[in-house]
């Protein structure tokens, strides 16, 4: 287990990148000097988020927009109508290599039918960080002398899942032959499939096994056209996925790998922000700190995955060209979505969307031998931001209580409850409380570092120092983090 460093910051006042409201946005920060990867799985499940090295959890009550945690547990996600449309497209794009004429004429005819336009999400705006540079310290002296203060063992995990490859994946269903027929609405369109269907029993017997077992890592696959679905297996379709142009690799931030397409991520990075953001992009540096710089190693526990926990950037590869990057922290108990940018020549394909069912299909593939870790967070849920919305649209969505720190499913009564006010406690039990809530009995407990050969826990450093001039902000921090994080963690209390 490595050791968790942070830097406590207090309280931070800046511009919104929601409302775009100056000096509105309210939240705490701290620096993280490192974190252990269960220390940030605790963390997130208490409201915080990173950027870089850089930590902060919003005042909710007080900040212009409310954000809330948002996850969704992956073994429970059900593929919506939408969802099914983007990986057919994708399909026979990968299949045939241009856009499908009869999906266009299709959606043109029938307003209902097209998909959200949630491709594009809005960009999570970097918090305004500390115009103050956090103290240098010997992080590998730290680490020892924090291992002596603390022994505790490590929490139970699965059993280790291989490193597979993510397939390029879409509808087992053969295109649409084009003809000079009139084109027909959708909704006639599946009108008489479904007719077809009701009238072939046999087949519709025939089936019912593939059917009942189609998960949604079948459902990305490429299929040779004049397959029969009902006579594929496992193995077959292993040999279509040799076919796909579309490849993902799974690269950690700090690894040679990651260095050799640094070009080529960076480049589709700016691309991607002037064309669907009409943002400035980043120098190479700043890219670098947003979305490679993390404070977690890569760990490897024998219980845990093969690629291990920490800081990745999962590439989408087509034909040897990037065309998509979605960056990630895997975790304990999560893989959680940092950003994710793509080629604005693909928008077509809804590559936002794509993305995010491909990264839920990870943790899937992950659950299956990992257990512990089902969930995908999806970052923050923001109602009174109308373009952040598109998050909730995930089935088996929930957010987190900013009180009681209890998951509540996202359901109609809750965006009612949102509309009426943005900030709700979500939790309707007014008994309850949250259970790793930081009390004054436990601060004596709490970890500080004092300087890169020196840490103690607060009881000990008031009876040596005979000062607790820091008290009040060590409380804050304490509270914030919660318990279990607090005795956990090195706080940074330097001269």
């Amino acid at each position: 287990m490595s050791v968790s460093i942070v830097k406590y910051y207090g309280s931070q006042l800046g511009k919104c990148g929601y409302c775009t409201g100056i000096n509105c946005s309210k939240s705490n920060g701290m620096h993280a000097y490192r974190l252990d990867c269960q220390d940030y799985q605790n963390l997130i499940d208490r409201g915080w988020r990173r950027c870089g090295n850089y930590c902060y959890k919003l005042k909710n009550k007080e900040t212009c927009c409310p954000c809330y945690t948002i996850k969704c547990d992956a073994l429970e996600f059900k593929l919506t109508k939408s969802n099914k449309r983007i990986l057919r497209r994708m399909n026979r794009f990968l299949r045939d290599g241009k856009r499908d004429p009869v999906e266009q004429a299709a959606r043109a005819g029938n307003e209902d039918d097209v998909t959200a336009s949630v491709d594009a999400p809005a960009s999570e705006p970097q918090p305004q960080m500390p115009d103050k540079s956090p103290a240098v310290i010997n992080v590998e002296q730290a680490v020892l002398l924090a291992k002596a203060q603390k022994s505790k063992a490590k929490p139970a995990r699965a059993a280790q899942v291989p490193l597979t490859q993510s397939p390029s994946q879409g509808s087992t269903k053969s295109a649409a032959v084009i003809s000079n027929k009139p084109c027909k609405k959708a909704k006639q369109m599946r009108l008489e499939r479904r007719q077809a269907k009701l009238g072939d029993t046999a087949q519709q017997s025939s089936q019912k096994a593939f059917t009942q077992e189609k998960t949604l890592y079948r459902k990305y696959q490429v299929v040779i056209p004049n397959d029969n679905p009902a006579r594929l297996t496992l193995a077959s379709m292993q040999r279509f996925l040799i076919k796909s142009p579309l490849k993902l690799s799974l690269v950690h931030v700090y690894s040679e790998e990651f260095k050799r397409t640094l070009p080529e991520s960076y480049a589709l990075y700016r691309k991607y922000q002037i064309a669907i953001h009409n943002d400035l992009p980043k120098d190479r540096r700043a890219y670098q700190d947003h979305l490679q710089v993390s404070p977690m190693k890569n760990e490897k526990p024998d219980d845990g995955p093969e690629m291990g926990y920490g800081s990745f950037h999962q590439q989408y590869w087509l034909d040897e060209k990037l065309i998509a990057v979605g960056v990630i922290d895997i975790l304990p108990g999560s893989v959680s979505s940092v950003y994710f940018f793509y080629d604005p020549d693909y928008s077509f394909l809804s590559l936002g969307t794509y993305g995010s069912l491909r990264e839920i299909d990870f943790v899937q593939t992950i659950a299956a031998t990992t257990p512990a870790l089902k969930y995908y967070y999806m970052g923050f849920y923001i109602h009174s931001c109308p373009k952040m919305r598109y998050k909730g649209k995930l089935s088996a969505s929930y957010l987190l209580c900013p009180e009681t720190y209890v998951w509540i499913l996202l359901t109609d009564v809750i965006r009612s409850k949102l509309d009426k006010n943005k900030y709700q406690r979500l939790n309707e039990d007014a008994a309850a409380r949250d259970v790793n809530e930081f009390l004054l009995e436990h601060l004596e407990e709490v970890l500080l570092l004092l300087d890169a050969t020196t840490c103690m826990q607060y009881k000990d450093y008031v009876q040596i120092t005979g000062t607790d001039s820091d008290r009040v902000e060590i409380i804050e921090y304490s509270e914030l983090v919660g318990k279990v994080c607090a005795h956990r963690m090195l706080y940074v209390n330097m001269a």
